[in-house]
């Protein structure tokens, strides 16, 4: 529906008895292509191209404009509050959790910071190997417990400082109630991050203003998971409690006044982001959000949902398929879980890739302990390269390449052996 929006799809690959393809990428969960319009919006740019903020040169003036303007789009394509919050440009995800897992501590000290037993090791590690942490469960399907989600906040009422949850599985797509849940824990006097590194780039996301018990009080995710590739993280938050405290990683940019024995740090957010900025990405996640929103994220989501329930209702009909979502699409994005019985998961993978040329990915996706409990692994036991084989849509990927995946699953489901036997050198069991 929307592929000749992106960029370098039509690039032949060769398959394994030498014929070119041109390739199907269902691994957009991990990173997605650029849009051409980024690609276009850079090369654009890139005569202009200069140092930032303390630059008098003319070029310098116009990077600088890109770079705050692009601050101003990320806020209104999250309806952020321009009053209150600051947006930080850093490298991903995981280095926007993990910054404000240094920068948060006063505000935690003595309390607990609750996760759940679903995130993503970036949102998961930054926090148990600094606080006393505990976490809401799963179902056995692996959505998140609300049930669980209340015992835990009767438990420890009151010294819950952070909720740290992600707005959707990057291994399940299912997503969370998170302005239901921002209420429970602002309710106790809590805050809640909301990691929406496979959220952001699927569905609709309204920050709230920072009056309403909904509020998100901070949003990460990552610009080459929407179409800019480039390098670029989003963390955003207060301003009130960036001004306080140190950087954990201070250095140019970061302060106004430097003598032998003082340092006066500059306001944020220029004070969390040490060192050259990259300019580049900024200016592509602020063309990628525009053409998000001239698409409409609304359209996006339904979209890729339809792509998802059409590919998930002919999966079902091959046998040895085991699904490890539902069918439920009230809460969920463009990500399907699987494998195929008697095949490795790594295996599997590797026949889809040599075979048609279509790319999935396989494995635990940085998220061991919840796909131990998808796979219903004992906890601390050992079992060698456990993992699943992932699905994940974009929003140009489309219905035909869907039916090239299921006629090929179809193909290989009914002849595992033969498959298993070709392949039988990357067997680890």
């Amino acid at each position: 529906m929307y592929r000749n929006l992106v960029h370098g799809l039509n690039v032949k690959i060769p398959l394994n008895n030498d014929i070119y393809t041109t390739p199907i990428n269902f691994d957009n969960a991990a990173t997605t292509p650029p849009f051409r319009s980024v690609m276009k919006e850079i090369n654009s740019f890139s005569p202009w191209y200069s140092s930032i903020h303390r630059g008098t040169g003319y070029k310098s003036e116009i990077s600088s404009e890109y770079y705050d303007q692009a601050r101003n789009d990320v806020l209104n394509f999250v309806n952020g509050d321009k009053d209150n919050d600051t947006v930080i440009f850093l490298k991903n995800t995981t280095e926007c959790i993990n910054k404000l897992s240094y920068r948060i501590k006063e505000e935690i000290e003595g309390g607990i910071v609750l996760t759940t037993r679903m995130e993503h090791h970036s949102n998961l590690l930054p926090w148990r190997l600094k606080y006393p942490t505990e976490y809401v469960e799963t179902d056995k399907c692996g959505r998140l417990s609300i049930y669980d989600l209340n015992e835990k906040l009767k438990r420890y009422r009151g010294k819950i400082k952070l909720m740290a949850i992600t707005g959707a599985s990057n291994v399940t797509g299912y997503t969370n109630p998170i302005h239901e849940i921002a209420r429970l824990v602002h309710d106790q006097g809590g805050k809640i991050l909301v990691d929406g590194a496979q959220l952001v780039p699927h569905h609709p996301i309204d920050m709230k203003s920072s009056d309403s018990l909904e509020h998100i009080d901070y949003l990460t995710f990552s610009a080459h998971k929407m179409y800019a590739p480039f390098g670029t993280g989003v963390l955003i938050g207060p301003k009130k409690l960036f001004e306080k405290g140190s950087p954990e990683y201070p250095g140019g940019g970061t302060i106004s006044f430097v003598s032998d024995d003082s340092v006066f740090w500059t306001e944020p957010p220029e004070k969390e982001e040490a060192g050259t900025p990259n300019v580049m990405g900024a200016v592509a996640l602020s063309n990628s959000i525009k053409t998000l929103e001239s698409l409409g994220m609304e359209n996006i989501d339904n979209y890729e949902l339809n792509l998802t329930y059409y590919c998930i209702t002919k999966m079902k009909n091959i046998p040895h398929i085991i699904l490890y979502c539902d069918l439920d699409f009230n809460n969920k994005i463009s990500i399907i879980p699987f494998n195929i019985e008697g095949i490795p998961h790594e295996i599997l993978a590797r026949i889809l890739s040599e075979e048609r040329g279509i790319s999935v990915r396989n494995g635990c996706f940085c998220a061991q302990p919840y796909v131990q409990r998808l796979l219903n692994i004992l906890p601390n036991s050992y079992i060698s390269r456990p993992g699943i084989v992932r699905i994940s849509f974009g929003l140009y990927n489309t219905y035909e390449e869907v039916d090239i995946l299921i006629d090929f699953l179809t193909e290989i489901s009914s002849n595992i052996q033969y498959y298993k036997g070709k392949y039988k050198n990357l067997l680890y069991y």
